[in-house]
């Protein structure tokens, strides 16, 4: 919400309001925020109403939340065909999104306007396209549905220009000479959270790859078993027996064809039969614990994102305690709210930023919430399907985000939401020794009660 929208709306009950107020209030949504400056006008009588008194409104205030739907994904609802209207459509869906997220932190005007405003501080929301760099500086191009304008960053913000792709930011700074002079860039990012806590376990899992010569089955015995109550002792085998989900984040066989000579790599040649292999190896787990399945680009789907649930056919193999979801999907655990992502995308961000690195998958699933989107990057390596909504924006704030696809583990939090990557269950390919990646397998994360813990279940 605009700041100055903020203290008309105090104004209006006859307060004023100190700035730093103003900053804990600006990521409410407009519903909320009425409502929550009429519970702070009423409760307090100061005339100034200070960053303490909105503190304690807060803790006291009953939020209106929206209900929370099990499963938020594609599966089913897919219209794209692929049309010019299509891309259109898609484009307009991503700008008109993300940009509502930054005009919450910054006011912004059109881009046509801004010859209104020569030698002036303006505050423009814009997707960014072209960026250049010049050396002492970087450029790029701010393109809102009125114009493009060319954007001007040197010292310190030459860095930041320089990481952004196809992003949806604000920019702050002085309009001369038919360019912006950029003081600020300023990203959608994700509100401040307090980490949620619940009284059960949550297992994060990807990559588990069935089908695969480097499948490492002994290893996910031990970690079934675990499970199962039949291994661990002492604090181990009490964290298995709160175990109330398992959460796995795509390619869950080996699949066909998916990189030159795989066919050497793999046990399992028929796609049909590494599905069948990976319902067995799924039964494993006890039956009071839900398994939510998403896919990523090895499994037998349409590779562009966002990719539904896997087929009729195939869902049809697995127990009932598995819940087949897409990717992404959102999915709510008694109240815990976790997006999963396989994290194809992470690829693109891992390669065009060089502080980014494949050992801290974390760092690069950070960037994602904060651009508030899980592709930035359009035409990279991650193939996007055209619907005429995006859902890989990150529209609602998860307690978890979780992706897998890299094979290493990383665990964070950030501004109070968990990330996980949580590894594989392979073990290095030939594949991946000629591009050198490096998996870190069979490690698991667990959360349970706002805390995350690392089990592992390798040599």
């Amino acid at each position: 919400m605009d700041k100055r929208t903020i203290v008309k709306k105090f104004a209006v009950y006859g307060r004023n309001v100190h700035p730093l107020a103003v900053e804990i209030l600006k990521d409410l949504d407009q519903k909320n925020l009425d409502n929550v400056i009429a519970y702070i006008c009423k409760t307090v009588d100061s005339f100034v109403i200070s960053p303490e008194d909105v503190m304690r409104a807060l803790k006291s205030y009953k939020f209106e939340e929206k209900p929370k739907r099990d499963v938020k994904d594609v599966t089913g609802k897919s219209m794209c065909e692929g049309t010019i209207e299509d891309f259109i459509a898609y484009f307009k869906s991503r700008f008109e999104k993300v940009s509502s997220f930054v005009r919450r932190r910054i006011g912004g005007i059109k881009v046509s306007a801004l010859e209104k405003f020569r030698n002036e501080q303006v505050e423009v929301v814009g997707m960014v396209k072209d960026v250049r760099d010049y050396g002492e500086f970087a450029m790029f191009d701010l393109e809102d549905k009125t114009g493009v304008v060319s954007v001007f960053a040197g010292g310190k913000l030459r860095e930041v220009a320089l990481e952004l792709f196809d992003d949806v930011i604000g920019v702050v700074g002085i309009y001369r000479n038919g360019r912006i002079y950029a003081d600020r860039i300023v990203f959608p990012d994700i509100p401040i959270r307090e980490r949620a806590r619940r009284d059960f376990g949550v297992v994060f899992i990807s990559d588990t790859h069935f089908g695969s010569r480097e499948f490492l089955e002994r290893e996910w015995d031990l970690f079934t078993r675990w499970l199962s109550g039949e291994v661990g002792s002492g604090r181990l085998l009490d964290l298995a027996g709160k175990v109330k989900y398992v959460v796995i984040a795509g390619d869950i066989v080996d699949g066909v064809g998916i990189y030159p000579k795989q066919e050497e790599d793999l046990l399992i040649t028929d796609i049909y039969s590494q599905y069948e292999y990976a319902a067995e190896q799924l039964e494993k787990i006890p039956k009071d614990i839900k398994i939510y399945l998403s896919v990523g680009n090895h499994d037998a789907i349409r590779q562009a994102e966002p990719q539904p649930a896997l087929p009729k056919e195939i869902r049809d193999l697995f127990s009932n305690n598995v819940v087949h979801v897409g990717n992404p999907a959102y999915v709510n655990l008694d109240g815990l709210n976790v997006l999963i992502y396989h994290g194809r995308s992470l690829d693109d961000l891992i390669t065009k930023i060089p502080r980014l690195s494949y050992d801290r998958p974390q760092e690069a699933m950070i960037e994602l919430l904060k651009r508030r989107h899980l592709c930035p990057l359009y035409g990279g390596k991650t193939p996007i399907a055209p619907e005429r909504e995006d859902l890989l924006v990150i529209d609602e704030i998860p307690d978890v985000l979780h992706s897998g696809h890299i094979h290493t583990y990383g665990v964070g939090f950030y501004r109070g939401v968990l990330v996980v990557n949580s590894s594989a269950w392979q073990a290095q390919t030939e594949f991946q020794r000629k591009m050198n990646l490096n998996p870190t397998p069979c490690n698991v994360a667990i959360y349970y009660n706002g805390e995350v813990g690392r089990l592992r279940f390798c040599k």
